[in-house]
């Protein structure tokens, strides 16, 4: 059978139950465990899982067979469910042919960055000008004053240069790396959980997931934002593995072949270069300069690498970890991260530092010569600096003073049951018209509604509790993992609950959870040494669980892509008042 989530529990070993502190024998009453003493190696570096040959046997496939299986199936079961995936979202990717929410700024914005270096103002009718010429229009001179950084505008505009200044063009990369987001979510929760089963399942719930969907097929830079996000806690789950492979070389090994503690060496190796934590760091920096809450999720993922730090030397014998990372490994990761990150934010802004300062660049380009040029510190720091600086004070101010009230406004608190979707598209063909059949006795409507999956975020519900729950009880890393990349993404927006703030900002932490809904799910399957019985039934719930999932994301499939269907069918998808 495939391994599932309880299968390859990494909790680290733990002293004998008699001499356990009282935090222990308390939390036993709530399912912990501790873990029997083994292979410090299997512990630090826990291997994948294989199906068992009994799997093979009922399949009628031999051995030889299976074992190539399982080998192709670590690359082969994720490009599967990205080809699913990206066909999805490629589909009529184009459709609806309209500039639809805030395409009318990043669409826009995003043409003017690859051509001017920086964004610019546009007359009103410029959307239907663009639509009706094919994107034969001139960009104008003026600069526009904008309030988010240039990364995830060249992305979009990469798509732009390539495939023309129309909606196809425009939506082309925040498909491709939804589509790649797939994939790497696959990767991820394959080494997660050491699993490609579950790998595979966290992946295909994001593929059929409504509000990643929508984002995957408009130009908005939240969609972005996740991918580099994604992208660095991937490149540090890497480093992890990495890390405690070269920790786990450097322990002695005892006479029966098994890896042993050691206090010295778990307490003063040093683990060499660690490029994944640089390109972790990169990660990071592109998503701060796609949006600004990347630093909160720069900030808790620096905290989670370092206490996996500390995680790895205490399971190869350090008596004193957290002394050992301070000493070896903290200096490091901080510089692996938080400079590299900022100097690419930085460096993200080129074309604004690039252009004149004489009013004809980017806005608040001349502000250090003209309305800054008394500034008392014009004599430490260069005018492209200061202008710089000027600017990035005027944006946080307007980041935290924005309640300019919305229709599809929403507060955190309703996010997690997507209680208050965003509608981006919305219009109401008349019977035989736009694609409205002639027959319907009403009008129809055609939407898109960035809504997450119904079932999908409901079930996510229990399963974050459930992640929660293992990590405090469990001490399971990979679910302290997940919760942390929910809360770097989720939580910071309860300090601006204020703020004019969307559900569909949610998308930075949908993909963790997928991987506790994946978790659940692996144990609702329950581990390989149980009956067959509990596992026939719990991969029954399971899978049963998972079609309803998908069956949710086809019904709503009209109101995702701008399908025109009658207005009874619309109402009928509109389960909660709160999304209309």
């Amino acid at each position: 059978m495939t391994s599932t989530t309880s299968s390859t529990d990494t909790r680290q070993e733990q002293p004998p139950q008699d001499q356990q502190p009282s935090w222990q024998q308390r939390l036993s009453r709530f399912g912990y465990t501790a873990r029997p003493g083994g292979d410090v190696r299997d512990r630090l570096v826990p291997p994948y899982t294989k199906p068992s040959g009994r799997l093979w046997t009922a399949l009628g496939v031999p051995p030889a067979l299976g074992e190539r299986i399982t080998r192709w199936s670590a690359w082969g079961g994720p490009l599967l469910v990205t080809l699913v995936a990206g066909v999805l979202r490629f589909w009529d990717l184009g459709s609806p042919r309209k500039v639809i929410f805030d395409e009318t700024y990043y669409a826009k914005d995003a043409w003017a960055l690859v051509h001017r270096g920086f964004e610019v103002n546009w007359d009103k009718n410029a959307d239907n000008l663009v639509l009706s010429s094919g994107g034969d229009v001139s960009i104008p001179i003026e600069a526009a004053y904008v309030v988010h950084p240039p990364v995830g505008k060249y992305v979009i505009g990469l798509g732009e240069l390539m495939f023309g200044f129309d909606p196809f063009g425009w939506r082309f990369m925040t498909a491709l790396l939804g589509t790649l987001s797939v994939l790497m979510l696959c990767r991820i929760g394959r080494r997660l959980f050491r699993s490609t089963f579950l790998g595979c399942l966290a992946g295909a719930l994001m593929a059929v997931d409504g509000l990643h969907f929508v984002m995957s097929r408009t130009a908005l830079l939240d969609g972005v934002l996740m991918f580099f996000v994604l992208a660095a806690f991937g490149c540090l789950v890497v480093d992890r593995d990495r890390a405690r492979e070269k920790l786990a070389a450097a322990l002695p090994v005892g006479t029966d072949g098994r890896t042993l503690p050691d206090a010295h060496i778990a307490g003063t190796a040093r683990l060499g270069l660690r490029p994944w934590r640089l390109a972790a760091g990169l990660m990071l920096g592109l998503a701060f300069a796609t949006k600004w809450n990347g630093l909160y999720i720069m900030a808790a993922f620096c905290v989670m690498a370092v206490l996996w730090d500390v995680g790895s030397r205490r399971t190869a014998g350090a008596r004193h970890p957290v002394r050992a990372v301070v000493r070896r490994d903290l200096g490091r990761a901080f510089l692996s991260t938080v400079p590299v990150a900022l100097a690419t934010y930085v460096t993200s802004w080129i074309g604004w530092f690039l252009s004149a300062d004489d009013g004809s660049g980017g806005y608040y380009r001349d502000w250090a010569v003209t309305d800054g040029k008394d500034s008392s510190w014009s004599w430490l720091f260069p005018d492209w600096w200061r202008s710089f600086w000027h600017y990035e004070t005027q944006v946080y101010e307007f980041h935290v003073g924005l309640s300019s009230p919305h229709p599809y406004e929403s507060n955190p608190w309703s996010w997690i049951v997507a209680g208050r979707p965003v509608s981006f598209f919305y219009e109401s063909p008349a019977p035989g018209a736009d694609g409205c059949p002639a027959d319907v006795a009403e009008k129809c409507a055609g939407e898109v509604l960035a809504l997450g999956t119904p079932l999908l975020w409901w079930v996510g519900c229990f399963a974050l509790l459930y992640a929660l729950w293992r990590w405090f009880f469990r001490r399971d890393w990979r679910a302290g993992a997940i919760a942390c990349g929910i809360a770097a993404g989720y939580l910071p927006w309860f300090f601006y609950q204020e703020r004019t703030i969307f559900f569909f900002y949610s998308i930075v932490f949908l993909p963790f959870l997928c991987l506790a809904v994946a978790m659940l799910l692996g144990a609702l399957v329950g581990p390989p040494r149980t009956g067959d019985t509990r596992r026939v039934a719990g991969a029954t719930a399971a899978g049963v669980l998972t079609l309803l999932i998908a069956w949710n994301f086809i019904y709503f499939w009209p109101i995702y892509t701008g399908t025109s269907i009658p207005i009874e069918d619309w109402r009928a998808r509109m389960w909660l008042d709160t999304w209309v």
